[in-house]
C-alpha cells in the first residue's frame, strides 16, 4: 500500500481487456459481482475517479470521515486519494464511470467544491441517466470494434455527463483577472507539495503570483483563504494516516514533512482540538 496505508486497499486504474481509453462505464451490479467478498465496505484509495448514479434502491457510503446515505438520485464523485468505502450498496442500481485523472483536465477545480455525495432531483436524475447510457453505448461500441473508438467522443461525452450531474456552480470562476486559473495552478501545487510545502509565500514564489493574489482567488473559488486551505490540506492527509494506518505519531509527522513530532501535535490540536493520539483513539474508539 502507498504512504503506508497497510489498513487501506489501493486500487489502481486496470481496465477491461480492450477498454483502454482512460474511461470505462460499469454498474453496481458488476462492482457486486466482481467482489463477492464484499472488499468494497472496507477503506480503500483509488488512483481514478469514480463516478456514481444511484437510478434506484438504498445504501450507504462512506468518504474522508463523512458518512453519506444513498437513495434514488444521489450522485457520489470519489476523486483520486480519497479514502472512501461503500459501506452498503446491496440494493444499489445505477452507473459507475471510471475514469482516469487528468482525462478531463478542465474539471480539475470542480474537484475543490463538489462533494463526495450530494442528490439529484428526478428530472436532472433522469437527463444524468441518458448522458451516462449514451457515454456506456459509445464506450460499448468502441470495445466491440475498435475501428470505431474515438477517445475524443468519450471525453466529450463524459464532460457532458459531468456538466449535467454536478452541483450549481463547482467551479472556481474565471474572471477577468484569472482568478479560476490562479486557484487551479495553487490547488494543483498544494496536491503535490503540502508535505514540504507549508507556507502559502512558498507557493506564491513557485507560481510567480504575491501572497495577496493567491489568497484571494482561493477565497472566491473555494471560500477560504490560501493558508487555510493548506492547513486543510495537510489536516486531511494526517487524519488518513491517523485512522488507517498503526503510524507511531511521530512517524506520521515526518510524513507530512513536520521536522518535530510537538509541531505536528500543536498543528493537529489547533485544528481538531485534540492531540493526534487522542484523535485516533476516539475515532477508532
Amino acid at each position: 500500500m502507498e504512504n503506508g496505508h497497510g489498513a487501506v486497499r489501493q486500487l489502481r486504474y486496470l481496465p477491461a481487456v480492450g477498454s483502454a481509453y482512460g474511461v470505462e462505464v460499469l454498474d453496481f451490479a458488476a462492482l457486486r459481482a466482481m467482489d463477492p467478498r464484499g472488499r468494497r465496505a472496507r477503506p480503500q484509495r483509488p488512483d481514478f475517479h469514480v463516478l456514481a448514479l444511484v437510478r434506484a434502491g438504498g445504501g450507504a457510503h462512506e468518504a474522508d470521515f463523512r458518512a453519506y446515505g444513498l437513495g434514488e438520485g444521489s450522485a457520489v464523485w470519489i476523486r483520486p486519494g480519497m479514502v472512501h468505502r461503500w459501506s452498503d450498496v446491496d440494493t444499489c442500481d445505477g452507473p459507475l464511470i471510471l475514469f482516469r485523472p487528468g482525462f478531463l483536465a478542465g474539471f480539475t477545480a470542480a474537484e475543490a467544491a463538489t462533494p463526495a455525495c450530494w442528490q439529484l432531483d428526478r428530472r436532472r436524475l433522469s437527463l444524468a441517466l441518458l448522458a451516462a447510457d449514451h457515454l456506456r453505448h459509445e464506450h460499448d461500441a468502441a470495445v466491440r470494434a475498435p475501428a470505431l473508438a474515438s477517445p475524443g467522443l468519450l471525453a466529450h461525452l463524459l464532460a457532458a455527463l459531468l456538466l449535467r450531474t454536478l452541483p450549481a456552480a463547482p467551479a472556481a470562476p474565471d474572471t477577468a483577472d484569472g482568478a479560476g486559473d490562479v486557484f487551479r495552478a495553487y490547488r494543483a501545487a498544494v496536491e503535490e507539495h503540502f508535505a514540504d510545502w507549508r507556507h502559502v509565500a512558498d507557493y506564491a514564489r513557485a507560481l510567480g503570483h504575491d501572497v495577496r493574489t493567491l489568497t484571494r482567488a482561493t477565497r472566491a473559488a473555494a471560500g477560504t483563504g490560501a493558508k487555510t486551505f493548506l492547513d486543510q490540506r495537510v489536516l486531511l492527509e494526517a487524519k488518513r494516516l491517523l485512522a488507517h494506518t498503526d503510524l507511531p505519531v511521530g512517524a506520521c509527522a515526518r510524513r507530512l514533512g513536520f521536522g518535530d513530532t510537538g509541531n505536528f501535535t500543536t498543528f493537529f490540536r489547533r485544528q481538531t482540538g485534540l492531540p493526534p493520539a487522542a484523535w485516533r483513539k476516539a475515532y477508532r474508539g
